[in-house]
C-alpha cells in the first residue's frame, strides 16, 4: 500500500507513474489527498475540543475549591456542550479513515525509475541473454510428447483425480521434481538464505499484506468454510512471518527461502501456449524473499537477479532476462525482472522466474518496521524471486537436453537424481 505522504509530496508525478503502470484511475490520487485533508481537519477539531474539555474540567475543580460555584456550574455547561461534539467527530473520523484506506488499497505500487514505458509483454526490455542453444536431434519433440514417451507425468489420471491442470508426476518424473526442489533449496541456503516450510493456506490478513487482496481474488482458491486461501506462491506466507513486527536494524537483511506447492485458478484457454506443463493449476516452486533496509533494496535486487541467473546457468539452459514495462508489471511491484528459458522444441521463450522489489508497498500493509540509526521508525523494503518455478523448468530441461539416447541430466542434478540420463522405459 502506498503511503499518503508519497502522494502528497508530488501528486502529478504519482499520477504519471500510475499511468505508466496502466492504472486507469490516476484521479484517485486527488481523492486520497482530499480525504487526508478531511481526516486531518476532523482530527484537529476533535483534539481541540478534547483539550478544551480537559482544561475546563481542571478549572472546574479549582473553582469549586474556591467556592465559586456559579462560575463552576457555567463552565460545566460549556464542558457538557463540548462533549456532545466528541462522539460525532470521532465517528466521522473513523468513516473518513475507512474511506481513505479503501481508496488507497486500490492503487498499485508506483513503478521505479528504471521501468520502461509499455502496455504489454511485447514492450519489455531484454537486459541480456545467456546460455547456449543445443542442436537437437532430428526427431526432437515438445515436452508433452516426451513426458508421455518416458512416462514422467500422467495428465489424464491427474484430471480424473482432481481436474484439468493438476498433473500427476510418476516414477522418474516425480524423482526429477524432488531432485530439483532439493537442489534449489541447497543452492539458496548455501547463499545464506534460511529455509522455511510454511503453511500452504493463509488467512485474509496475510493475503492482503502481500498484495494478493484485493487484486487477485479470482486467481486464488478460497476455502469458504474456514475463510482461508490456498497460496499462489510461498512469498505470501513467508513474507507474512514479519507482519506486525519491529525488527532490529542489525538483523537486516533477512534472507528466507521456501518450497511450496502453488495453486492458481487461472489456467486460461487451451492450446499450444498452455499445453502440457506450460500452465497448470498446481505446481511446485522454490522462493527467495528478503526484508532489507530501504537504502539497500535495489542493490539487493541486483544480487538476487545474479543469484537466479547463476542457478539457471547451472542447469545448462539458454535464457534471457527481461525488465518488465509498466503495463506488464504486477500490482505490488516497483521493478521486476523476468527470467525466460528457451523451449527448444516449442521454439519459444517460457517464463521461469520473476524477481521483484516491492519497496515499502508490502511492508506498509504488513506494518513491518525498524528503527534507523537516528532512532526514527521506518518501513523496511521487501523483495522476492522464484528460485525456481518447476513446471516450465522441467519442460525446458526435457526439451533442451533430449538426445538420441535419452534425456540427459545436468551435472549439478546428477547427485540428487542418481542418474546421468533418463532412458526409455
Amino acid at each position: 500500500m502506498l503511503q499518503v505522504s508519497v502522494l502528497r509530496n508530488d501528486p502529478q508525478w504519482a499520477k504519471e507513474r500510475l499511468i505508466l503502470k496502466g492504472f486507469s484511475q490516476p484521479e484517485l490520487v486527488d481523492t486520497i489527498i482530499s480525504l487526508d485533508d478531511q481526516r486531518k481537519k476532523t482530527q484537529n477539531e476533535f483534539d481541540h475540543n478534547q483539550s478544551q474539555v480537559n482544561l475546563a474540567s481542571k478549572q472546574i475543580g479549582g473553582l469549586m475549591a474556591k467556592g465559586q460555584t456559579q462560575e463552576a456550574e457555567a463552565l460545566k455547561a460549556t464542558v457538557a456542550q463540548l462533549k456532545t461534539t466528541l462522539d460525532p467527530l470521532k465517528e466521522s473520523m473513523q468513516q473518513i479513515e475507512k474511506q481513505l484506506h479503501d481508496t488507497l488499497v486500490l492503487l498499485p505500487n508506483l513503478p521505479g525509475a528504471l521501468v520502461p514505458a509499455g502496455k504489454s509483454a511485447e514492450d519489455n526490455e531484454v537486459v541480456r541473454e545467456g546460455g547456449l542453444r543445443k542442436e537437437l536431434p532430428a526427431n526432437a519433440q515438445p515436452h508433452w510428447d516426451l513426458i508421455n514417451q518416458y512416462r514422467l507425468v500422467d495428465f489424464e489420471t491427474g484430471a480424473k483425480i482432481t481436474g484439468r491442470g493438476f498433473p500427476l508426476y510418476i516414477g522418474k518424473g516425480a524423482k526429477l521434481q524432488r531432485s530439483l526442489v532439493q537442489y534449489f533449496l541447497d543452492y539458496n541456503t548455501a547463499a545464506g538464505y534460511t529455509e522455511y516450510l510454511p503453511p500452504f493456506m493463509v488467512n485474509e490478513a496475510s493475503a492482503f499484506a502481500t498484495g494478493q487482496l484485493p487484486d487477485k481474488e479470482g486467481q486464488m482458491y478460497f476455502m469458504e468454510a474456514d475463510q482461508f486461501y490456498l497460496i499462489p506462491t510461498a512469498e505470501v506466507p513467508v513474507t507474512n512471518i514479519y507482519r506486525d513486527t519491529i525488527v532490529k536494524e542489525e538483523e537486516l537483511p533477512i534472507k528466507m527461502t521456501a518450497y511450496s506447492p502453488c495453486f492458481r485458478r487461472e489456467a486460461g484457454s487451451f492450446g499450444k501456449d498452455v499445453r502440457g506443463l506450460n500452465r497448470v493449476h498446481q505446481f511446485e516452486k522454490v522462493e527467495i524473499i528478503q526484508i532489507v533496509a530501504p537504502s539497500l533494496s535495489y542493490q539487493v535486487l541486483d544480487e538476487m537477479v545474479a543469484h537466479v541467473e547463476k542457478l539457471i546457468q547451472s542447469l545448462e539452459l539458454p535464457y534471457r532476462i527481461l525488465r518488465l514495462c509498466g503495463g506488464d508489471m504486477g500490482f505490488a511491484s516497483a521493478l521486476t525482472y523476468d527470467f525466460e528459458v528457451f523451449s527448444a522444441a516449442q521454439e519459444r521463450w517460457l517464463e521461469v522466474s520473476s524477481v521483484s522489489n516491492f519497496e515499502s508497498f508490502q511492508t506498509n500493509r504488513m506494518k513491518c518496521r525498524y528503527k534507523d540509526a537516528q532512532g526514527k521508525m521506518q518501513f523496511t523494503h521487501s523483495l522476492n524471486g522464484s528460485s525456481l518455478a518447476l513446471p516450465r523448468i522441467l519442460a525446458c530441461l526435457l526439451e533442451n537436453h533430449q538426445t538420441e539416447a535419452g534425456i540427459e541430466i545436468p551435472k549439478v542434478l546428477q547427485p540428487y537424481f542418481g542418474q546421468e540420463i533418463i532412458t526409455l522405459p
